[in-house]
């Protein structure tokens, strides 16, 4: 028995041995490489969500609304039409007012559902700080990167074409959109300067103005840019300094503008009658209304305090 099963898996190894050498190779080209390229047609889920937002992109082209234009979303990092993110807004409206009223009924529903395209603005607002505050912390290593493809003979085009290879995001997008733009016929100064102002970077306008005036006198730009480096370098230490001393000021302003909410919520749960006279009477509404217009006024004013300039 044993002896015919040797016998049987060493028939099986040389039939194998044959398949694989009579057979032909495959090719060593890839099979993606040797047909187009074709994109799948995905589930239905996304065909529905591509149908969609076509759909919704008309009636916004057609009606000529803007509510979150292309520019605000590319500012925030986001690679979507407005179409699309109005679709997800649209959800989180409908999820937001479901909980609403699981929660609270149809009118918590209703005050959940009103705000959502202010929270969408403010979430666009908050990425786009945030995208900001990365190309001001990436200029530091960026400017090194330009001198040091200045030094070794490259171009400023070339240089910055390095940059945006060897950074990332979202300095390597800025800088790849310079090159696009200047490679279709755009002026460098103008597209850098575009660039300064979509980032609102004061730092990246001082390159901006180091290259320009470089080309219009000529110069040694890497070391004009190892200056504005060494600038940047020690504005950023001073930036950091600060704010750790404002810090606790912040902090302090988030407390006193937080403690009116949480004592009125302590006493709603602790006993719940307690505040009924402040929300049925006249005098109530009145100080209510009189206690957020100074809330306002004294949150504006700590706001002005700690936010300094420099």
């Amino acid at each position: 028995m044993i002896l015919l099963i040797g016998t049987a898996m060493m028939l099986s190894a040389i039939l194998l041995f044959g398949v694989a050498v009579i057979l032909p190779k495959t090719p060593e080209v890839p099979l993606d490489r040797r047909r187009p390229y074709q994109v799948g047609s995905g589930s239905q889920l996304t065909r529905f969500a591509g149908s969609t937002a076509e759909v919704l992109h008309g009636v916004l082209t057609r009606r000529n609304v803007r509510l979150f234009n292309r520019e605000e979303l590319e500012n925030a990092g986001l690679r979507m039409s407005q179409a699309e993110f109005f679709i997800l807004v649209i959800a989180g409206a409908f999820v937001g007012a479901l909980i609403g009223l699981i929660v609270g009924g149809p009118l918590v529903a209703f005050l959940f559902f009103v705000p959502a395209p202010f929270v969408a603005r403010l979430f666009l607002g908050s990425l786009a700080g945030k995208r900001r505050g990365k190309f001001d912390a990436q200029l530091v290593d960026t400017l090194q990167l330009l001198s040091g493809g200045l030094r070794a003979g490259h171009s400023i085009l070339r240089a910055i074409d390095a940059a945006a290879t060897e950074s990332a995001s979202p300095t390597a997008e800025e800088m790849r959109r310079v090159i696009t733009e200047t490679s279709l016929g755009r002026d460098l100064e103008e597209s850098l300067s575009d660039t300064a102002d979509r980032m609102r970077s004061e730092d990246f306008v001082w390159i901006a103005q180091a290259i320009q005036i470089n080309r219009e006198v000529g110069g040694n730009l890497a070391e004009v840019l190892d200056q504005v480096n060494e600038t940047i370098r020690e504005r950023s230490e001073i930036k950091g300094q600060i704010k750790s001393l404002a810090a606790e000021g912040k902090f302090s302003g988030y407390i006193l503008m937080g403690l009116p909410f949480g004592i009125v919520t302590m006493l709603l749960v602790v006993n719940p009658g307690y505040m009924n006279v402040m929300f049925t009477q006249p005098l109530g509404w009145g100080m209510i209304g009189l206690s957020v217009i100074l809330m306002t006024i004294g949150g504006l004013w700590m706001r002005k305090i700690i936010d300094l300039k420099f």
